[in-house]
């Protein structure tokens, strides 16, 4: 048996707790959240708590942690767009991680080119190659957090990203999240394909 350290979260800060969950759940993937403030101004930022809710309907969450401004635009408009975020962005997608003030855009402020949504009305990231539109499904709040559930009305994909008619993942080249201020990237990819119970070695076939 390994030796390990107990760490009780009842006793620890929750700041330390955060930290040793931020180096544990990883890698993740990053939604590059797109939304518009109730005065027209358009926010970017970076969400690591990240993932699939649904497949049908199709519906997506990230974890805002405290009342980012991400959190109050959607609250207030009921929309936003979850763009991929490519390797070639990562100084991008870092930058508007920056708390700049709610009235100043952080596509103007670090520099991002927009395209207008199909149907919603908070931009994409042009360079990104996939945008991911929604609208507002739900929110839950645990203490200082609130999860944010959008409904995917329309998914926009660079035909450069796509094989088969697939989004691959060697052309999206998607960057991720890991402890304290890491980031990863795809790397090695294997294939494996699942295996069903009737194929299990040592199955009984009748």
């Amino acid at each position: 048996m390994m030796a390990r350290r107990d760490f009780d979260p009842a006793s620890l800060d929750p700041i330390a707790f955060y930290f040793l969950m931020n180096s544990v759940v990883v890698p993740r993937p990053i939604a590059w959240v797109s939304s518009r403030s109730a005065d027209g101004v358009d926010n970017l930022a970076p969400h690591s708590f990240f993932t699939v809710s649904s497949v049908a309907p199709p519906v997506i969450q990230f974890t805002s942690v405290g009342r980012k401004d991400s959190l109050v635009n959607i609250e207030a408009t009921g929309e936003f767009v979850v763009c991929l975020t490519p390797a070639a962005l990562i100084a991008e997608v870092n930058a508007t991680g920056t708390d700049f003030p709610a009235e100043m855009s952080e596509f103007d402020a670090v520099g991002i080119e927009r395209e207008p949504s199909l149907r919603v009305a908070p931009p994409r990231v042009a360079a990104s190659p996939v945008a991911l539109e929604c609208v507002l499904h739900h929110t839950v709040s645990f203490g200082a957090s609130t999860v944010v559930m959008g409904r995917i009305v329309h998914a926009a994909v660079a035909e450069a990203a796509l094989r088969d008619g697939r989004p691959a993942i060697d052309l999206l080249d998607p960057i991720a999240r890991l402890g304290a201020n890491e980031w990863g990237h795809v790397g090695t990819v294997e294939v494996i394909d699942r295996i069903g119970f009737a194929d299990w070695p040592g199955h009984f076939r009748p």
